[in-house]
């Protein structure tokens, strides 16, 4: 089941995440956020939602402001994780789907999305969903040793393709 996350859920996802930040380079946090501050993440998202498998949180996607300036307010970042075994289960299409029809009804015509290099699974499940490269940040971020670079994706949300109408119009 897929449902809209709320404060309640802050410890599952932080108890998800923490191996992604102490064990991986995929998060470039070194620090895995406690149960209060992933509650505080989920209330200032634009959405989140999380996959529940009999009342156990399998996974989370959300979306949040891609950048401060006000021409960006129709765009969003969007990230996804699940649990270790869930990978190729259909979770993260699922997820991942019920979160864009979410951000069309809130108006969001873009989405972006950056992954740390190599990152095979995430890099597959974002090409199948159709977000298409936009650019590579090289050795961007420091972690275990090493620098990563960081690609980024987009996906469009709505065709703006010869749009000249504003999207407030369109909406």
């Amino acid at each position: 089941m897929i449902r809209t996350a709320t404060a309640h859920d802050g410890a599952a996802c932080a108890a998800l995440y923490a191996p992604y930040v102490t064990g991986t380079a995929v998060s470039f946090e070194t620090e895995p956020p406690d149960a209060a501050e992933m509650a505080r993440r989920i209330a200032g998202a634009h959405a989140w939602l999380v996959l529940e498998d009999h009342g156990h949180v399998a996974g989370y996607a959300y979306a949040t402001r891609f950048a401060e300036r006000a021409a960006y307010r129709w765009s969003c970042e969007t990230s996804i994780y699940l649990e270790q075994g869930r990978r190729r289960t259909g979770a993260g299409r699922a997820l991942y789907e019920a979160l864009f029809e979410r951000l069309r009804e809130r108006g969001f015509w873009r989405a972006f999305a950056g992954m740390t290099l190599p990152n095979d699974a995430s890099a597959g499940l974002h090409r199948a969903l159709g977000f298409e490269p936009a650019g590579v940040y090289r050795r961007a971020g420091w972690k275990h040793g090493a620098w990563h670079d960081v690609a980024w994706t987009q996906k469009d949300l709505r065709a703006t393709e010869g749009c000249t109408s504003t999207p407030a119009e369109l909406t």
